[in-house]
């Protein structure tokens, strides 16, 4: 019975330290509460754009696939992904008002 529980946490690890460039830097972290299980990952702070995946596609696609591997074990499995220290997200560029309106002309 351990071993199924433990799938997920290890599916996660696997999938991930195939994506990204330092795979050493991967921590998966399995908790069980009342709302199900939460795995939680931590990646290399340069890696959190291949693991996120343009417009959040990978980490979607990670989401799903631990939703299946939960429903084949009766649990709730949900996927929390922790911003490393160090990273720098870019805020969206602004347009103005006359560059949107030029756009469209």
């Amino acid at each position: 019975m351990t071993e199924e529980k433990a799938t997920d946490r290890d599916f996660v690890e696997y999938v991930v330290k195939q994506i990204v460039n330092h795979p050493e830097d991967v921590k998966v972290e399995r908790k069980i509460d009342e709302m199900g299980v939460l795995i939680t990952l931590d990646v290399n702070a340069e890696d959190m754009g291949m693991i996120i995946g343009r417009e959040g596609a990978t980490a979607k696609a990670l989401r799903t696939l631990l939703r299946v591997i939960g429903a084949r074990n009766n649990a709730r499995v949900n996927l929390k992904i922790n911003e490393p220290e160090g990273s720098e997200r870019r805020a969206p560029e602004r347009k103005s008002i006359d560059d949107v309106v030029g756009d469209i002309i």
